[in-house]
């Protein structure tokens, strides 16, 4: 059985050009589409993209439907049928206006990849963010040895994900010349450093303790005076592996490189929370550590404002709406102390929820 059909891998190939090209979408995106239009072509035999109809999609829907998920041995989520079948009809949409294929295809033939409505508030319905407390992280950080250089950097590499809520990609390229011990500051410069959206921006350290501050101030130090390491180098070096005192090959020290992917930053994540007795959290579950911190200690719009675009968010309302739900235990807090009648009015909360309505009514969202 053929594994390919030649006219769709130059379509294929066109599309994901059409991607990066003319719509900007990131390598790990057109990835995705890449995935789910090879899963379509697996089931479909490898028929030609022309001889597509609507029967297909159907089949389709149902055969992914019925799918296992190879990790949890649970039936694909409905987020991953929904995203597939998206990315399915997007592409079909596309070939049904391309010379050779419109003629072939019928455009509407696509509308048969959407899944139910039932389907798709399941897929699409925003369910609260898990993230550890200040209190687990710096457990975390206290549990791991300083004695090695690779236990420093771990120790060093959890303490700046805190205290900057750098993402793990700018964890991977960050170089000792974008952190500033001096402001407290990491310039996150996108011609090195890989950032979303590729954006170039400034974090200030968070206030989160002047210990975690003390381990990144120890760790740059180290690695400049003890080292010798120049601007250029990588922050957080990656691992290097050969033949340890036991004649075996194993981890060694650094390596004056950056890491190539960040799957060693999150196996560090994942063996340090396990030592710690605690259940795992990824290095992007700190910026909603750090979004909940921020929504206790920020008394007015200009401190959580402020907040937030240390968080690299262009709008305050990015922080309130992707990251900002309240937890459950916190929300049954506040409802109790909202019972107790207050002394006087807080000016701030009003000035507060005055300008969160402004800035909604701005972005088009309507306030009942």
């Amino acid at each position: 059985m053929h594994k390919h059909h030649p006219d769709n891998e130059r379509i294929k190939h066109k599309y994901f050009s059409f991607l990066k090209e003319a719509m900007r979408q990131s390598e790990s995106t057109i990835d995705g589409v890449a995935k789910a239009i090879a899963r379509f072509e697996d089931y479909n035999k490898y028929r030609d993209f022309r001889l597509f109809q609507h029967h297909q999609a159907i089949a389709f829907k149902k055969h992914l439907s019925e799918q296992i998920n190879q990790q949890t041995g649970k039936k694909l989520s409905k987020a991953t049928l929904h995203s597939t079948l998206a990315n399915l009809k997007k592409f079909f949409e596309w070939l049904a206006r391309e010379p050779g294929y419109k003629s072939r295809l019928q455009y509407s033939d696509a509308e048969y990849f959407n899944i139910s409505n039932k389907d798709m508030r399941i897929a699409t319905a925003r369910r609260g963010k898990t993230a550890p407390t200040i209190e687990q992280i710096k457990h975390v950080i206290q549990l791991i040895p300083g004695h090695t250089d690779i236990e420093r950097r771990n120790k060093a590499l959890i303490a700046f994900t805190l205290l900057t809520g750098a993402r793990d990609g700018a964890l991977a390229s960050i170089k000792l010349k974008h952190v500033n011990l001096i402001d407290g500051s990491v310039f996150q410069d996108a011609r090195d450093v890989s950032t979303k959206f590729s954006k170039t921006f400034t974090t200030y350290f968070f206030p989160v303790g002047d210990d975690i501050r003390q381990i990144v101030i120890d760790w740059v130090n180290y690695l400049k005076e003890q080292k010798l390491w120049g601007n250029d180098d990588p922050l957080f070096p990656m691992t290097e592996i050969g033949l340890n005192e036991n004649k075996k090959f194993g981890a060694i020290g650094l390596k004056r490189k950056h890491w190539s992917t960040t799957a060693p930053i999150r196996n560090i994540f994942q063996q340090a929370f396990k030592n710690a007795g605690l259940p795992y959290f990824n290095p992007h579950s700190f910026r909603n550590t750090l979004v909940k911190m921020g929504e206790k200690i920020c008394k007015t719009p200009e401190g959580f404002k402020a907040w937030s675009q240390n968080l690299e968010h262009e709008g305050v309302m990015t922080t309130f709406l992707s990251y900002g739900q309240v937890a459950d235990h916190r929300q049954s807090e506040i409802l109790r102390q909202l019972a107790i009648p207050q002394q006087a009015k807080d000016t701030d909360v009003y000035e507060f929820m005055k300008a969160m309505m402004e800035k909604s009514q701005q972005m088009g969202i309507k306030i009942v």
